[in-house]
């Protein structure tokens, strides 16, 4: 299954094919900035039934230099079969546009990042023949932008910047200040920023906190980020309702349980007061009306029946007619 992470790191480059030029000058080389990009299908299946997808693909074309083609990949982990995998990738496409191809790695984890930039031939040693060696982007060469005004300058390397950033102890400062930078950018610019950068940072503690800053702008509250956080707030705001509810009805019920109490031990006080009157003056007492006396839990009845105890000629009359 494709990750957020993974999605965030190439799909950013479709967002702005003009960072990679800006990118470049991190990683050694001097791209010039496009004039023109085209994005490309990714579908580099032929006949052969092995399906084989590059995660992006541009057609850049530089003023000085022609045009060229980028094949963008995002790694989360090292894996053997991908030098193979991107072999195909350039050679293909070289063969199929006629252009010179240039490979971007792009990757979150420095030893992913430099396993992915060692030269891997396909030959013997002593004949290489097709050597691979992209150039990789990643926490060991991006920028540390930790100043909202660099941030500013350039918003989507900023952004790539925190993504690739996510697992290292600084994001916290890039987070903040590439967030306070998108405050002041219009929405159709802040908005996909946003949402790619929450998709780099997947379930990682440093998207809580960049779920916390972006709050702070309301007019940042039109993406998914923002449903995902009114939920949780939605959830949250249940349960505290329910453990106000649920406080209201223990009071409720306490009060209920102490009155029924109180009643059933006035009941049994004035049962008891009935049978010692009916002792004191000598009448018997059945069981059966014994029972009746010490079953009864209306504190009128028993009022009325301690009442006809001290003149009734029998026990029975007393609670004859209740």
């Amino acid at each position: 299954m494709v990750s957020p992470p993974h999605e965030a790191m190439h799909r950013i480059f479709q967002h702005d094919p003009g960072l990679f030029s800006r990118v470049s000058r991190f990683l050694g080389v001097d791209i010039p900035a496009p004039v023109k990009a085209t994005a490309l299908p990714t579908d580099l299946t032929e006949t052969n039934p092995v399906e084989r997808r590059v995660d992006t693909l541009l057609r850049l074309e530089t003023a000085d230099q022609g045009s060229f083609i980028l094949a963008v990949e995002a790694q989360g982990k090292k894996h053997p079969d991908k030098p193979a995998s991107w072999a195909y990738y350039t050679a293909y496409l070289w063969t199929k546009y006629r252009l010179p191809t240039a490979l971007l790695v792009v990757c979150q984890d420095p030893a992913t990042a430099r396993w992915a930039q060692q030269p891997v031939s396909c030959g013997p040693p002593q004949l290489p023949t097709l050597t691979v060696q992209p150039l990789v982007a990643g926490p060991h060469n991006m920028p540390v932008i930790t100043d909202p005004e660099e941030a500013r300058a350039d918003l989507v390397l900023a952004s790539l910047a925190a993504i690739t950033h996510a697992a290292e102890p600084d994001v916290d400062v890039i987070l903040k200040a590439l967030s306070t930078a998108l405050r002041d950018a219009p929405e159709d610019v802040a908005k996909p920023l946003i949402e790619f950068t929450a998709q780099g940072l997947a379930k990682r503690p440093a998207k809580n906190l960049w779920r916390n800053l972006v709050a702070v702008d309301l007019s940042f509250y039109t993406s998914y980020l923002a449903e995902e956080v009114r939920a949780e707030v939605r959830k949250e705001v249940r349960a505290e309702v329910r453990q106000e509810v649920r406080a209201e009805v223990r009071q409720e019920v306490q009060a209920e349980v102490r009155d029924e109490a109180l009643t059933q031990g006035e009941a049994r006080r004035a049962a008891a007061d009935v049978l010692a009157v009916l002792a004191e003056r000598g009448l018997p007492v059945s069981d059966a009306v014994r029972e009746v006396i010490d079953g009864c839990d209306d504190p009128e009845t028993l009022s009325r029946w301690l009442r006809r105890a001290v003149t009734a000629s029998t026990a029975e009359d007393v609670v004859s007619g209740a």
